[in-house]
């Protein structure tokens, strides 16, 4: 009996490398838990990634049938991995595929917000069609910029220390939201939590964790609302969310309080930081 072939994807980030794989079986595919390193350069977090990869699920050479790469750190690579036939997947692509398989959905907007944010108009239009997919634009707002905020006003540039900061923080010392302005009954059908001014109500008395929750519901909010706008010119209610700040319960907590505030669910699927990745490997089977 002929052994399994196994089609990876890795996905080389700005800040993470991951990489997923998946078995090509007689009676369909199976998918090999993703997993990511952090590492200084593209180069070591590939090789680190496929290393521990292979490893821990008892992978040799000879059970890999090809490696599909994606993101911006991949094209550090100028040979293939151990002679490994390699190919090169459209980020767009791997966003789009990775979003509609994760979520079950045949159309969807799907975001992956990474170091700045990228906004796919993905559909499946039939069983036996291949997906059809729509770069709809993005933004630079991103986990970048979270980062980058947080170490100059704040000193922090951990993701644990920034989620522990928030978690004590209070967005009343730092954003002006539509119950400052207004009284509720006045604007019935509007969310009185709604942010009306993001840092617009900025005390002196703020505290570092009022200010990295601000600066966490800044970016949350600046992408969920270019979410809104793109699922509307679409004719669309589902948003599926997908990349590295998925993971971080901040992050997500904004866009559970605001799903159907719009008219518009946010959904975040189980994996939904590996997206992307899962997109590429599934390119490589549907090539």
């Amino acid at each position: 009996m002929e052994k399994e072939k196994i089609i990876l994807g890795i996905d080389v980030g700005g800040s993470t490398t991951k990489i997923v794989g998946f078995r090509k079986r007689i009676d369909g595919i199976a998918l090999i838990e993703p997993q990511f390193i952090r590492a200084a350069d593209p180069i070591t977090s590939i090789y680190g990634a496929f290393g521990r990869f292979t490893l821990e699920n008892g992978l040799a050479l000879q059970d890999i049938e090809k490696v599909m790469m994606t993101g911006v750190g991949s094209s550090f690579l100028s040979k293939p991995i151990y002679e490994l036939p390699c190919e090169s997947v459209n980020e767009f692509e791997c966003v789009g595929r990775g979003g509609l398989y994760i979520s079950g959905l045949d159309e969807a907007v799907v975001v992956s917000m990474g170091t700045g944010t990228a906004l796919i108009h993905a559909k499946r239009p039939g069983p036996d069609e291949d997906i059809q997919i729509v770069y709809m634009g993005g933004t630079g707002i991103g986990g970048g910029t979270m980062m980058g905020l947080n170490r100059k006003m704040l000193g922090v540039d951990s993701i644990d220390h920034i989620e522990q900061l928030c978690s004590q923080g209070n967005l009343d010392n730092i954003d002006l939201r539509v119950k400052d302005l207004t009284s509720q009954h006045n604007l019935p059908k509007l969310n009185k939590d709604l942010t009306a001014s993001n840092f617009g109500k900025l005390s002196d008395l703020a505290t570092p964790s009022d200010l990295s929750l601000g600066i966490a519901n800044l970016v949350a909010e600046s992408i969920l609302m270019l979410s809104v706008f793109a699922a509307r010119s679409c004719k669309l209610d589902k948003v599926v969310l997908t990349g590295n700040l998925t993971g971080m319960e901040v992050i997500r907590d904004v866009f559970r309080k605001n799903s159907g505030t719009f008219g518009i669910d946010f959904i975040i699927p189980e994996r939904a930081q590996f997206g992307p990745v899962i997109g590429a490997a599934l390119s490589g089977l549907s090539r």
